[in-house]
C-alpha cells in the first residue's frame, strides 16, 4: 500500500495531542498504518523508517505537522486526514473571548499570570531549550516534557538555573509533584513529609503509590530527566534537588531513585547523601551498592516498593525491612501451583509488557535473578520483558499509558506463541493516562486465555484518588482471572515462580 502524507504549515501540537489520533486514522476502511507527527529530523526519519513518508512529508519543516497514512487507495487517505482534523478540532479549546485572549509567548502569559513561578514547557525538541532558556531568564522553575533535546541545550539549561537558584526538571520529565500539585503524569497524593528526588518518571510513581497505600504523603517530588545521573550532565539538578530536600522544613526523609548513575556522578551523590542530615532511601537499578553509597542515613533498597516501605518506616522512626510479598508463603505457594498445572508441555517463558520503562527494567532484573537471562527486547527467544513506551513501538502511536492498542497487539502475539507460560503487565494510573487503562488490555487477554491456557499476572501503580480508581481497576483485572500483585516487584517474583514450576 503506498504512504500518503498531508501537511499542516506551522500547525504545532503537543505530542501526547498527536499519538491519540492514530487510533482515529487507522479505524477508517481501507487504512493499514497512520501516524501524526511534527515535522522535525528526528521524526521524518522515524516515519521513513515506518515507511510512512511520502514526498510531501519529507519536506516539510519542524514547525509543520505531519498527518502521514498508508493506504489502499487517495479516497481512504483522505478520509483518514478527515477523521484526523475533526478530532484536532474537537480536542481544541474554546476560542478565546475579545478580554480573554489565549497569551501566545510567555511575555504575554507572565502578564496574565504575575506571581507564576513555574513553566511547563512541551514543544518540538529543537524550539524546547530556547524557551526553556526565556523562562529560566524570567525568574520561572522549568519542567520541560519535551524530549529530543540537544545534550548541549540541557547543559546550557541547568547551568542558567543552578546560578539563578531555578530548578530545571527535565528534558524528557514526565512527572512531578510541586507544593502538592500534580504535573504531567503524576498520581493523586496525599501531602506528607516524605519528598522525592528522580530521574525516573514511572519509577516515581511507584514509589509515590506505595507511600500513599501506606498512609504516608509527599512533601516534593522533584523529577530531574532520565539523563541528569548521566556523566555527561553530571547529575547537577539531582544534587540541587537534594539541597532543597534537604533544607525544606515539610521533608523528614529523602528519596532518590533514578536510573543507572553514571561512573563520576556515583560517588558525588553518595557524597551528597551522607551530607543530608536526614535519612535517605535510595533505589538506582544497577547501581553501585552499599560499598559506593553509604553512610548511616541512606538505606539502598532493592526494590521501587521496598524503597517506599523504606520511607515510610524511616518517617515513623522504624527499621526498615524488605518485603517479598503481602500475601503469605501458603497462598503464593497455591496461586503459583494452580498456574503451573494448567500450563501446556513447552509453555516455559515470561513474557513482560510494559507502559512504564522503569517497570520494565525493575521486572527484568528480577526475573533474572532466578530465571537467568532475560531480554529487554521484543525479539529475544526466551525470557523477555519489552518497554511498550520505547519510541520504536510508538511511532506516530499513543504512549500505551495513554491507549492500549500497541500492548493489545503484543498480548496478541505473546499468546500465539506457544512458548509463553506467563504474560506479566503493568497497569499505570494517574492524570493524564487513559481512563480505563484495565479496560483497554483486557479484550486481548481474554482472547488469548481462550485460545491457550496461560498465567497473566500484574500490578497496578496508582491511588484510590486517582481518576480511575487503583481499588476498581484492580477489581477489573481480577475478575477477568488476573492475578494482581500489590507491586511490580511482587508480579515480578511470581511470574518467575510460576516459569520455574513450570520448566
Amino acid at each position: 500500500m503506498p504512504a500518503f502524507n498531508f501537511v499542516r504549515k506551522s500547525y504545532y501540537r503537543d505530542s501526547v495531542t498527536l499519538m491519540r489520533l492514530s487510533r482515529d486514522m487507522e479505524a477508517v476502511a481501507g487504512v493499514s498504518a497512520a501516524a501524526a507527527m511534527m515535522g522535525t529530523p528526528h521524526n521524518r526519519a522515524l516515519l521513513e523508517q515506518a515507511g510512512l513518508l511520502a514526498r510531501d512529508g519529507a519536506a516539510a519543516e519542524p514547525a509543520d505537522l505531519i498527518i502521514a497514512v498508508v493506504a489502499d487507495s487517495a479516497a481512504a487517505a483522505d478520509a483518514a486526514r478527515s477523521a484526523a482534523e475533526h478530532a484536532l478540532v474537537a480536542s481544541k479549546p474554546p476560542a478565546p473571548t475579545a478580554t480573554s485572549a489565549a497569551p501566545r509567548t510567555l511575555g504575554s502569559a507572565l502578564k496574565l499570570l504575575p506571581d507564576a513561578n513555574v513553566a511547563l514547557i512541551s514543544v518540538p525538541g529543537a524550539y524546547a531549550g530556547a524557551e526553556a532558556l526565556k523562562a529560566l531568564r524570567a525568574g520561572l522553575h522549568v519542567m520541560l516534557f519535551s524530549d529530543n533535546v540537544p545534550i548541549e541545550t540541557e547543559i546550557e539549561c541547568k547551568r542558567v538555573a543552578l546560578e539563578r537558584g531555578l530548578l530545571m526538571m527535565g528534558p524528557d520529565c514526565g512527572t512531578a509533584i510541586l507544593d502538592g500539585v500534580p504535573l504531567g503524569f503524576a498520581n493523586a497524593m496525599p501531602r506528607g513529609r516524605i519528598g522525592l528526588a528522580a530521574a525516573s518518571g514511572t519509577g516515581l510513581q511507584e514509589v509515590t503509590c506505595t507511600l500513599a497505600r501506606a498512609g504516608e504523603g509527599v512533601s516534593q517530588a522533584i523529577g530531574v530527566g532520565g539523563r541528569d545521573l548521566s556523566d555527561e550532565i553530571g547529575g547537577v539538578m539531582m544534587l540541587r534537588a537534594l539541597e532543597l530536600l534537604a533544607a525544606d522544613a515539610d521533608t523528614r526523609v529523602v528519596c532518590v531513585v533514578g536510573k543507572p548513575a553514571g561512573a563520576r556522578v556515583a560517588p558525588r551523590l553518595a557524597e551528597a547523601l551522607a551530607k543530608v542530615s536526614k535519612p535517605c532511601v535510595v533505589w538506582l537499578p544497577a547501581a553501585p551498592g552499599p560499598s559506593t553509597i553509604r553512610g548511616h542515613n541512606v538505606h539502598v533498597a532493592a526494590t521501587l516498593e521496598d524503597a517506599g516501605r523504606a520511607a515510610v518506616a524511616l518517617a515513623r522512626g522504624t527499621t526498615p525491612t524488605a518485603t517479598e510479598y503481602a500475601e503469605s508463603a501458603a497462598d503464593i505457594e497455591r496461586v503459583g501451583g494452580d498456574a503451573a498445572r494448567r500450563l501446556a508441555p513447552g509453555q516455559r517463558y515470561v513474557r513482560g509488557l510494559y507502559a512504564g520503562g522503569t517497570l520494565a527494567y525493575e521486572a527484568a532484573g528480577l526475573l533474572a535473578q532466578s530465571l537467568g537471562e532475560v531480554a529487554l527486547t521484543g525479539d529475544g527467544a526466551g525470557h523477555r520483558v519489552v518497554d511498550l513506551g520505547a519510541d520504536v513501538f510508538t511511532l506516530g502511536r499513543p504512549h500505551p499509558m495513554i491507549d492500549g492498542g500497541v500492548r493489545r497487539e503484543w498480548i496478541d502475539k505473546e499468546g500465539r506463541d506457544a512458548g509463553t507460560a506467563v504474560l506479566l503487565l503493568d497497569v499505570v494510573l494517574g492524570y493524564g493516562a487513559h481512563p480505563d487503562p484495565a479496560g483497554e488490555v483486557l479484550p486481548a487477554v481474554r482472547a488469548v486465555r481462550e485460545r491457550r491456557p496461560m498465567a497473566v499476572v500484574g500490578s497496578v501503580c496508582g491511588t484510590d484518588a486517582d481518576p480511575q480508581s487503583r481499588a476498581a481497576q484492580v477489581e477489573r483485572l481480577r475478575g477477568a482471572g488476573v492475578v494482581v500483585m500489590e507491586s511490580n516487584a511482587q508480579a515480578a517474583r511470581l511470574a518467575a515462580a510460576i516459569a520455574r514450576r513450570a520448566r
